[in-house]
């Protein structure tokens, strides 16, 4: 029949990419499952999230009263950005970790991981999206919920800033992966990466408005810190969500930077396949 043959092949074309879909899919899951089985200590996490929050919030209203409009903010969106910060924690990883990379290179384990028929950078990206998911329930929300209890948080009015906001948090967090499993990667050729996820962690809470927003950066140092890719785990996800300037370039921003941060790890990936060696291999 006419067009059979071009069907058949379209047919087949797509086969590889849904089953890869699937694959990594089912990884999502298993992440979120895993992950999900960790529940006293993602709710002692969301504790001292919210513990840290409420200070927090108190040393942002005494700035913001005493300097009004510092930054673009008020007080209202100050307090807000806090918490926001304070429910990025889980999801992003700011405290480091999160992915058992540089443990499996350490114990060998990474050799079985690198024969696997998958990508495993993509592999751990689906991994790391579904324990993101789950700690965005169980990690986030109580700071969140206990910020507008005791606080008021800003709350968009308009459904396609929840929709912009969803898509910059997403964004924050393949970023964030990228950023840690280039970190994490590094154990493929130092001995002792301890010292160099302690690094990571300075930089990615000082750079990406966890400690301060960095709109309060003067002058170099600030636009520095708002072109760095730390800036897309935090202060854009909580601008786009306040609506604080143009949310496209925004996600423009964080977009640009998930790919540059995802192709580094896929060069690293390929000299890191050429670095591990299996005995009697």
């Amino acid at each position: 029949m006419p067009g059979t043959g071009t069907a058949g092949k379209i047919g087949w074309s797509r086969r590889p990419r849904e089953a890869a879909f699937l694959l990594y899919a089912r990884v999502a899951g298993y992440g979120f499952r895993r992950h999900s089985a960790y529940r006293a200590a993602a709710l002692a996490g969301a504790f001292t999230n919210t513990v840290f929050g409420v200070l927090r919030a108190y040393v942002l209203i005494a700035l913001w009263q005493a300097r009004p409009g510092l930054g673009g903010y008020d007080v209202a969106d100050a307090v807000t950005f806090c918490f926001l910060t304070q429910a990025f924690i889980g999801p992003m990883q700011f405290l480091g970790g999160g992915l058992q990379l540089s443990e499996r290179v350490q114990s060998g384990d990474i050799a079985i991981d690198l024969l696997r028929p998958a990508s495993l950078q993509l592999w751990n990206l689906a991994d790391d999206l579904g324990r993101a998911a789950y700690l965005l329930l169980l990690r986030s929300l109580p700071p969140t919920l206990a910020g507008a209890a005791l606080f008021g948080l800003v709350v968009p009015a308009s459904p396609a800033t929840w929709g912009l906001f969803a898509v910059s948090l997403t964004l924050g967090v393949v970023v964030s992966f990228g950023w840690r499993y280039l970190v994490a990667l590094s154990a493929c050729w130092i001995v002792d990466d301890r010292g160099t996820q302690t690094l990571s962690m300075v930089l990615t809470t000082f750079f990406s408005g966890m400690t301060l927003p960095l709109n309060l950066f003067p002058g170099l140092l600030g636009d520095v810190a708002r072109s760095l890719p730390w800036a897309a785990m935090a202060q854009v996800p909580a601008d786009v969500y306040l609506g604080k300037g143009d949310a496209l370039s925004a996600l423009a921003f964080q977009a640009a930077w998930a790919v540059a941060l995802l192709a580094l790890g896929a060069l690293a990936t390929r000299a890191a396949r050429r670095k591990v060696v299996v005995q009697g291999g």
